[in-house]
């Protein structure tokens, strides 16, 4: 068996079908050796995760019982988990199909190399500096990383298009981001999070990311999860079309709002389901 650590997240591979001589069956051809298969799987459940075997298999064009194989594997070294399907995936007869995601100890293999040192560089600066000074970190932090994101102008369509350019931003500091619409907003997806552990202890870098997205986006964004809470992803809802809100206000600032102004902004949305939710404790679902 590979050692997960030899993986790196490099995208999906995509893979293609081609027909055999008699055109009765297809080939295999997409991924050409067990590690390049074993790493495509990895970067599905990374991105895509809780997935199916069966969409696995579809997406990377192999077999159902090769892609069984790796999943077993990575289950068995606990680098993957299995549950049932829940939401609209489980719609249908029979049996809830199996759903596969990446464990924090799979994750801990794909990039964390520096936590150790990072966790104790942090812990060193609040020593020094007090709560004040790992905020400033943290806000100059994100701040570097999304400098050249274009702040949006208000309307609909310029938040989206900051949202999409702080995604892109995110993706190249290795976060692996991006957009979906839902509701009547869009949500930032942060796939994965190279200071995931840091993050766990120093709750400021999550902190300072929502406040950055709000002044980018010039409207009060909510944060529905995080990889640092044990959620697989990082889920941050931006409202369209509604008026903005100051960068500093608080989590709760719609809580003025009644339900029914709350499910039409959609700041009370199922992360799961992009349903209305009847209380914000229920936000921390995984996205689908």
């Amino acid at each position: 068996m590979e050692p997960l650590s030899q993986f790196r997240h490099t995208g999906v591979v995509k893979t293609t079908e081609h027909r055999s001589a008699s055109g009765d069956a297809p080939l295999e051809t997409g991924v050409s050796s067990d590690g390049s298969t074993r790493s495509a799987v990895v970067d599905l459940l990374l991105e895509e995760g809780p997935i199916s075997a069966s969409e696995v298999a579809s997406r990377l064009g192999i077999s159902a019982a090769g892609v069984r194989r790796h999943l077993d594997a990575l289950v068995e070294s606990g680098a993957a988990r299995v549950s049932s399907a829940v939401g609209p995936r489980s719609r249908g007869r029979g049996r809830p199909a199996k759903m596969f995601a990446l464990t924090s100890h799979g994750r801990s293999r794909l990039g964390h190399a520096y936590d150790d040192l990072a966790g104790a560089a942090m812990r060193e600066l609040r020593e020094i500096g007090g709560d004040d000074a790992v905020r400033a970190f943290a806000k100059r932090r994100i701040l570097t990383i999304v400098r050249d994101v274009t702040p949006a102008d208000g309307s609909a369509d310029s938040t989206a298009e900051t949202a999409d350019a702080i995604a892109r931003a995110l993706s190249g500091a290795g976060f692996a981001a991006s957009t979906r619409p839902v509701g009547a907003g869009v949500q930032i997806c942060q796939h994965h999070c190279p200071v995931s552990h840091v993050a766990e202890e120093f709750p400021e870098l999550c902190a300072a990311e929502r406040e950055a997205f709000a002044d980018l986006l010039g409207t009060h964004v909510q944060r529905l999860a995080t990889i640092a809470n044990g959620d697989c992803a990082c889920t941050t809802h931006v409202p369209l079309g509604t008026p903005t809100v100051g960068p500093d206000a608080p989590d709760g600032a719609d809580g003025n709002k009644s339900a029914s102004e709350r499910v039409a902004s959609g700041t009370d949305l199922d992360p799961a389901t992009a349903q209305p939710s009847p209380t914000r404790d229920r936000l921390r679902k995984e996205p689908a």
